[in-house]
């Protein structure tokens, strides 16, 4: 079948590639001259596992092409639109200024039968909104929300754990959700769950999924902080509650929160959204949620300093991670980021490395170090502090050849990833995320 992807960012991209690489026609389109110029030339222009192979492959097939032009959506069966929805600059709602721009542009382009696919995450109601504009040209508009994990984005692509299609009543919407079967055929094959709901269900989906994350990894920090006064072990607890299978381990890992370009903004536009609707009070929690995580940025930056009897100035930390998140080169909202600036500020002499993330760190931060290679920036080091849970950090650094490398035997867990008990034993000061 012939799709158009609009908007070839993270999302765009990924989807464009994966959709070639099950076999579709694809053309994704963006504004951007050279991200279009980058993908043309099967460069993956960010890091995201299995990207590049996918990227390459399609090309290479003819099968997937970009271009700027977005008269080249002509024809496709399918549009997906997949542009941002960054958080306004003057309040916590989403910006829907690329949705919008994205919709007008294609307009022009639309035959009665086609199918618009909304896959940006929106406030609920955007897409009642935009039917009207929609239908005037025949076409019909679903929303099909994504649910990618930044580094296992292909793979949720192509083998989702469900599909959620929200369409409009009638004949039309019957139509469009058999249309996304086709599309999604061979997960739809293998018995993935397609789940057909109205078009504000399909919105909710999303930020409802988000909310809930959000809140799960919000509740072990805030159980973090009364573990922090009170003695007791969050890891221990954790373990302990999520055997419980209406609990579950998963997303139960204290530390110094979650970042990047999902959560934290689309938290907060879920709220001003229930403002709008007069449900403030529905989500008023998510307030709490959002200043929770914000906190445990604080924390880390507190057990650095503490761990030097109060003051960092002149001291030597690495921090071990840039990325919001292993797996990936995103820096967007990095809790890694966030701790690295306020130990700059407080007068540390600040090196960071990063398996991928380091390039884009460096443009944001040119204030920090930067060092690529995990044992130069380990080197001389007063301290450590771990805040991406990369394995080469977790797994694969022992604490005895941190030992040989760093100055100082001060480590710092900010994802409580380390064996407390191994770097104790070779002779380092351990400080964990609401541990003993």
């Amino acid at each position: 079948m012939r799709l158009s992807v609009i908007g070839c960012g993270y999302l765009g991209a990924v989807h464009a590639a994966a959709m070639a690489s099950i076999g579709h026609d694809v053309v994704g389109i963006d504004v951007d001259e050279r991200k279009i110029a980058t993908l043309s030339k099967g460069e993956a222009p960010f890091f995201e596992p299995g990207l590049q192979e996918i990227l390459t492959e399609g090309i290479a097939s003819g099968r997937l092409r970009f271009t700027t032009d977005m008269a080249e959506a002509a024809g496709a069966k399918v549009h997906f639109v997949g542009v941002g929805t960054p958080q306004q600059k003057d309040g916590y709602a989403a910006d829907l200024t690329y949705v919008n721009a994205a919709i007008d542009g294609l307009l022009p382009h639309l035959s009665p039968g086609d199918i618009v696919a909304g896959k940006s995450t929106v406030p609920v109601g955007t897409a009642a909104d935009l039917t009207p504009r929609v239908e005037a040209t025949g076409a019909t508009l679903v929303w099909n929300p994504e649910f990618l994990r930044e580094g296992w984005a292909v793979q949720d692509t192509i083998d989702p754990d469900r599909l959620v299609v929200g369409v409009p009543a009638g004949e039309p919407g019957e139509t469009a959700a058999d249309v996304l079967r086709e599309v999604y055929h061979p997960a739809v094959g293998k018995g993935t769950p397609f789940i057909v709901t109205d078009l504000a269900t399909a919105e909710l989906v999303k930020v409802a999924a988000n909310a809930f994350l959000a809140t799960k990894i919000s509740f072990i920090n805030a159980m973090a902080e009364i573990a922090e006064v009170t003695g007791a072990d969050v890891t221990q607890l954790a373990d302990a509650i999520g055997h419980d299978a209406r609990i579950g381990r998963r997303f139960l890992g204290a530390g110094i929160g979650f970042g990047g370009g999902c959560l934290p903004k689309d938290i907060r536009a879920f709220s001003a959204r229930a403002e709008e609707l007069g449900r403030g009070e529905s989500v008023a929690f998510l307030r709490e949620v959002d200043a929770i995580n914000l906190r445990r940025r604080d924390r880390a930056v507190d057990l650095v300093v503490g761990a030097f009897g109060g003051s960092v100035f002149k001291k030597n930390i690495t921090v071990l991670g840039a990325a919001f998140k292993p797996h990936s080169d995103d820096i967007r909202d990095s809790p890694a980021l966030d701790v690295a600036v306020r130990l700059h500020g407080l007068g540390a002499w600040v090196t960071i490395t990063d398996p991928a993330a380091l390039e884009n760190a460096e443009r944001l931060h040119p204030q920090l170090n930067y060092v690529a290679d995990r044992d130069e920036a380990i080197r001389g080091a007063d301290a450590l502090i771990l805040v991406t849970e990369w394995d080469e950090y977790r797994r694969e650094l022992a604490p005895e050849h941190a030992s040989t490398l760093a100055t100082g035997r001060v480590v710092i867990d900010g994802r409580n990833g380390l064996d407390a008990a191994a770097w104790r034993d070779a002779g380092w000061t351990y400080y964990g995320m609401g541990r003993p």
